[in-house]
């Protein structure tokens, strides 16, 4: 039965990635023969096959092409927003960024979530082809910025 849950969020997040991506590129109400032409995806539509097949969920695109055209019929606006940051999220986490970014949005949100551990530290969100960076890296990089702005105009001045 667990099994059956996990493909049942697999296929969630899957159809997710894919209408986001179909959104983004103006034709989330295409046939979904499209899929059947590869060099018309965009990279994220093969981003998202592509980690389908290397979590061996290439069995969950019939449930995922099912999934996607019952949420285009209901006309689902959930947006998609995709979360990383340096470990994984716990569960309180989890609720205040979703929390946050549907009263920001005013739209439900479906979290997207990736661990980097490049990004040290804080988190990033992308949402809508946008991206808010809050990590720690990318604090890093304005200080050393900043600092090398201020050691370079202190030295003409």
């Amino acid at each position: 039965m667990a099994t059956k849950h996990v493909d049942a969020e697999k296929v969630e997040a899957y159809t997710r990635a894919l209408m986001e991506a179909a959104r983004a590129e103006g034709r989330a109400n295409a046939d979904l023969v499209q899929w059947q032409h590869a060099r018309k995806f965009s990279p994220e539509v093969l981003e998202t096959l592509a980690a389908m097949q290397r979590e061996d969920d290439l069995d969950l695109v019939e449930q995922v092409a099912k999934h996607y055209k019952e949420l285009l019929d209901a006309q689902d606006v959930t947006v998609s927003v995709t979360v990383t940051t340096a470990v994984p999220m716990d569960d309180d986490l989890r609720a205040k960024v979703r929390a946050k970014a549907e009263k920001d949005l005013g739209l439900p949100v479906y979290l997207v979530e990736r661990v980097d551990p490049s990004i040290i530290g804080g988190i990033m969100l992308e949402v809508r082809g946008k991206r808010y960076d809050a990590s720690v890296r990318a604090q890093l990089a304005n200080i050393r910025k900043t600092l090398s702005a201020s050691f370079i105009g202190g030295e003409e001045k």
